[in-house]
């Protein structure tokens, strides 16, 4: 069986959950680079042979492709420690990762593509009407965050999940979309134990 190849761009965070997750598993994992915003994920042979959305990352098993960056954690994760045994401590881990790809990432992530990747003279006046909410709504999602991490060293039970995973790839990088962590001083604790699990990798 040869190895899953994750279909990526480095610079994105959802692309970088899956690397960490194979990461700090010890996974094998070839990877396959596209420039997003040179559009190379719109080709017609992308869209024919890789994701007809036309969207990254693509986690890609023998003969088969998965798109979504937490399915394609959870895959990886499998029977690991990495997903909790306990069956509420797991609708508790999926509880955040639902978190994270409604109220943070669709806000954090996305000031972070428009100013740091696009730039804001180059946004378009609707995405220019947008930033104001989403800078609110990213800031409740981190203060969310932070209220939970102030109680709890990781956010479900007592050893890192996917559910840290999901939440680390976009939180770390906030500050590139405007967001001040150092507001939030449970969350920079919480980011220093992610860094030092023990096969951690940074992102590119």
């Amino acid at each position: 069986m040869s190895d899953p190849i994750l279909h990526e761009d480095p610079r994105s965070g959802n692309c970088y959950k899956i690397k960490l997750t194979a990461a700090l598993l010890g996974l094998p994992l070839a990877t396959r680079q596209y420039d997003i915003l040179a559009g190379e994920t719109r080709t017609l042979e992308f869209l024919a042979n890789v994701n007809p959305n036309g969207r990254i990352p693509v986690l890609e098993i023998e003969d088969r492709f998965l798109p979504e960056s937490n399915a394609a954690c959870w895959y990886l994760a499998g029977d690991s420690a990495l997903i909790p045994r306990d069956r509420f401590a797991q609708a508790e881990m999926l509880r955040w990762m639902f978190f994270e790809q409604n109220s943070h990432e669709p806000n954090i992530a996305t000031l972070r593509f428009w100013l740091h990747f696009v730039g804001e003279a180059q946004l378009s006046p609707q995405q220019k009407a947008q930033m104001m909410a989403k800078r609110i709504a990213g800031c409740d999602a981190l203060a969310s965050m932070d209220r939970h991490l102030a109680k709890h060293a990781w956010f479900v039970g007592g050893a890192v999940s996917l559910a840290d995973i999901a939440l680390f790839a976009y939180t770390h990088t906030a500050e590139e979309g405007g967001f001040g962590l150092g507001d939030y001083p449970s969350i920079g604790a919480w980011l220093d134990r992610m860094r030092d699990l023990p096969g951690f990798i940074p992102m590119q």
